[in-house]
């Protein structure tokens, strides 16, 4: 049976990004080094009042930098460990083990295409910031974000979306919500009904799909259906 290391951490940050979602910043402490690959997660320990030991997975949102991570969480109604972690003031220390996930991007890069749906951006937020870092990593390439959310208040990282994009013409924000006010300029409905839109025929790219079940699956099919290849379809499912 394979052991694994446990490590701590203190929260240095936390931040609403809406009423239910928090983004939170940790700084290891309990090493000298750590090290993950964009898109993994962590498996993260706390024990109830009643003294029950819970266990739960976040996808790290942060790309890797000097054994500082973040998650972004939302609050699960009648959830022990996402309550918890939103609750706890900046300076505690969190218990965790990790990193785990195959969840990565693989070489060789191609254009790409990205989309997330709610909490779903935590990896592609982490594996976005670790390209855009480096121009060797992304040079000559396109890359899209397409984010889906009910409202705008939904999209977290918003204004940091946009001023990648500002800054990297290779880089396409494409926020779409489902629940648009009458004076949103973007684009309106669910991811799905957007993909073919972006991809318009081609299957010489790749993609990296993370969310709830029910989206991934549209899109996997999706793109299948326009002749993508399997191998091409990266993605990650929330439940």
């Amino acid at each position: 049976m394979a052991t694994f290391q446990t490590f701590r951490a203190r929260l240095t940050r936390s931040i609403a990004l809406t009423e239910f979602t928090r983004h939170l910043e940790l700084q290891v402490t309990s090493a000298d080094h750590f090290g993950f690959v964009p898109g993994q997660w962590l498996s993260t320990k706390a024990s109830t009042p009643e003294g029950e030991e819970i266990t739960r997975a976040y996808s790290i949102a942060s790309p890797p930098a000097n054994g500082n991570f973040a998650f972004c969480l939302n609050r699960v109604q009648d959830g022990f460990m996402s309550n918890h972690l939103c609750n706890l003031p900046e300076g505690t220390e969190v218990t965790f083990q990790g990193p785990f996930g195959n969840f990565i991007l693989h070489p060789p890069m191609r254009d790409t295409l990205f989309v997330a749906t709610g909490t779903g951006i935590a990896p592609i937020r982490s594996m976005l910031h670790w390209l855009l870092a480096d121009p060797e990593r992304h040079a000559g390439r396109e890359l899209w974000l397409l984010f889906g959310a009910r409202t705008e208040n939904d999209l977290y990282y918003r204004e940091e979306f946009r001023r990648l994009a500002a800054d990297h013409e290779n880089f396409h924000f494409l926020p779409t919500l489902s629940r648009a006010t009458p004076d949103w300029r973007g684009l309106q409905g669910y991811v799905q009904e957007h993909v073919q839109a972006i991809v318009a025929g081609r299957q010489d790219m790749q993609t990296y799909i993370c969310g709830l079940a029910r989206m991934v699956k549209a899109n996997r099919d999706l793109l299948k259906g326009l002749g993508w290849d399997r191998t091409a379809i990266h993605y990650e499912r929330y439940d």
